[in-house]
């Protein structure tokens, strides 16, 4: 994977976007190469997954230069191909961090959005500004920001394309912490070892149930954790888990089963 960089950890997986001349930008061809790596995420059994840039952005958008020669139906294609990757993204079974070290414009932005919590540098710049190219955002941006932060500021940053630093996207809910750059990826990683030693199936139950739950109603939302919590007992995790807590002792690394 020539724009990917890809390691495992102990159980966090480690995706490093590396097209630097570029600052990180989407084309076809990366993005591709994103999807072969969250495959190997998969087949790692990693726990938990950080994705960040290499360099002075995150990712600073897809590939305008690529884009202003695409014909209609080609920057459909290119549009399903982004959130097809993304979807991936979000769909993984164990959670996903971002390290936003620097610029997440555009793709970037719909990047961040994709995975499940978002930890930013002091010098994280995010932003929608498709709108100024006469394109609207194409990797679910419309859609996620919207969810993430709700309507009236999602349409105040998508209606404007205005950039957000990393104070006010704290402030907003657009991520869940802030650090100095040269603490990001330390901080990022903590978070993900800290998921990674919980019970694997308790989070990816938990995972799930707030996936399916947030879109229908609370009735259904409740029946949908009944059913998760009830899936984690009888497991080794679980026995282990509550044994532990019940003698007073340190449980023994969960075993994923």
């Amino acid at each position: 994977m020539e724009d990917i960089r890809y390691e495992l950890i102990d159980h966090v997986a480690v995706i490093t976007i590396a097209r630097e001349a570029a600052l990180n930008a989407l084309n076809a061809d990366v993005l591709g190469q994103l999807g072969d790596a969250l495959d190997q995420v998969s087949a790692d059994q990693a726990r938990c997954l950080v994705i960040t840039g290499a360099g002075r952005a995150f990712v600073a958008g897809a590939d305008v230069a690529a884009m202003s020669e695409m014909t209609q139906s080609q920057a459909e294609s290119f549009s399903q191909l982004g959130n097809g990757v993304f979807r991936t993204l979000e769909l993984l079974p164990i959670p996903s961090i971002a390290a936003v070290n620097g610029f997440a414009l555009g793709g970037g932005c719909e990047l961040a959005l994709a995975c499940d919590i978002r930890v930013a540098s002091t010098k994280a710049v995010f932003a929608q500004p498709e709108v100024g190219l006469g394109i609207t955002a194409g990797f679910g941006g419309t859609q996620r920001l919207a969810r993430l932060i709700g309507p009236g500021l999602a349409k105040e940053l998508l209606y404007t394309g205005r950039k957000v630093d990393a104070a006010r996207a704290l402030a907003i809910g657009l991520v869940n912490e802030v650090h100095e750059p040269e603490e990001l990826l330390t901080a990022a990683m903590t978070l993900a070892d800290e998921i990674a030693r919980q019970a694997p199936i308790a989070v990816r139950a938990t995972k799930r149930a707030l996936a399916e739950g947030a879109p229908v109603d609370l009735d259904t939302a409740i029946a949908i954790e009944v059913a998760a919590f009830a899936s984690c007992f009888e497991s080794a995790d679980q026995r282990e888990g509550m044994s532990a807590f019940v003698a007073k002792r340190r449980p023994a690394p969960f075993q994923n089963k």
